[in-house]
């Protein structure tokens, strides 16, 4: 863990001189990337010298038991630096795990309705409003980019963009089935039904990140359905984008320009494109080490919301809250806290494996 350290705190240094060098500093592009660099090591290095310097203290206090009028005083300092240093190994142990490069990003959710009919629908709709109120917690912007509704006030599906700082980092853990048990309002036997909702949580992608042939994409326009009033149903703003050599298809039609549908449009290709390969590279990672927290598979069971019991089971980490209402109102700091901790255990044992 030191030699690692060491370099990290070696290359610091290099990008702290590199930054401040003026022919750098004259190319733009090439100060930003290490610009960026120089950011993502600042808190290990920090923390690397607090710990070095409270094993220099340690080692100096040591030396001062031999002092009679110091001995106390050595004594007293010894024993802070006994708990603090390895408080500050641990934290660099968990600076050290690899940053997932899409947590500061900006996400596509996508909630679908599965089994269950109606009362999945009206499920999905549920979960949407979970993760608005949620975000309106940490001052994120939703866009709704495509929503299909159905009459009783759910959706079939129902496609939106949260853009905020951390996003991803905070969501991430939600993409999967959700599954909840509560008697709907139409059954009148009281009898408690079972339904089921997909989430998918995808990273924007920046234009850099993936580029895409335009002779690959077939766009077609339409009048968008649902809310709106007589300008959504008269004018072809809607926007379907085909990408061709995969078959992927994006549509928006919740923005009143075309303009602006096939820009979402876009986003939400690009970001899909990406997914694939992300999926890709999280299946390597995941032959290397399997997470407990589970790898986001669609199919993959997460969670079950259950009524009669006022209870939240997530099943990746075996933990339940009994907070149903909060929850339920964007009250998802705990779950994914301890979310994310499972996951950071799961790094730290693969590393040390």
């Amino acid at each position: 863990m030191f030699q690692k350290l060491d370099a990290v705190e070696k290359r610091y240094d290099e990008l702290t001189a590199k930054i401040s060098d003026p022919e750098v500093i004259a190319n733009q592009s090439e100060w930003q990337k290490y610009m960026k660099e120089h950011a993502s090591l600042v808190d290990i290095v920090e923390k690397y010298r607090e710990y070095k310097l409270a094993k220099s203290n340690f080692e100096e206090a040591k030396e001062m038991l031999n002092d009679k009028e110091l001995k106390e005083l050595a004594e007293l300092e010894m024993e802070e630096l006994r708990v603090k240093i390895p408080k500050l190994e641990e934290e660099l142990k968990i600076l050290l795990i690899p940053k997932d490069p899409d947590d500061d990003k900006n996400i596509i959710c996508e909630i679908r309705a599965g089994a269950g009919g109606d009362e999945a629908a009206l499920f999905a709709g549920t979960l949407y409003r979970m993760y608005s109120m949620y975000a309106e917690t940490k001052h994120w912007k939703i866009d709704v980019l495509n929503e299909n509704e159905t009459g009783l006030g759910g959706y079939k599906e129902i496609t939106f963009m949260i853009t905020g700082k951390g996003v991803y980092s905070r969501l991430k853990f939600e993409s999967g089935v959700h599954r909840v048990q509560r008697v709907p309002d139409t059954e009148s036997s009281g009898r408690i039904h079972t339904s089921t909702a997909t989430v998918a949580v995808l990273p924007v992608v920046e234009d850099v990140e993936i580029e895409i042939n335009p002779a690959d994409i077939k766009m077609e326009v339409f009048r968008a359905s649902g809310a709106g009033g007589q300008h959504v149903n008269k004018t072809s703003s809607a926007v379907r984008l085909i990408h061709e050599p995969t078959g992927i298809v994006a549509e928006c039609q919740t923005e009143r320009s075309q303009v602006q549908n096939r820009e979402y449009a876009m986003k939400l290709l690009k970001t899909r494109l990406y997914e694939i390969e992300k999926e890709k590279r999280d299946s390597e990672l995941a032959n290397e080490r399997k997470s407990q927290v589970g790898t986001g598979d669609r199919s993959e069971k997460i969670r079950t919301y259950n009524y009669p019991q006022g209870r939240i089971t997530d099943h990746r980490i075996g933990m339940s809250i009994y907070q149903m209402e909060n929850f339920l109102n964007g009250g998802l700091d705990e779950m994914i806290d301890n979310l994310i901790a499972a996951d950071r255990a799961e790094k730290l044992k693969g590393e040390e494996e």
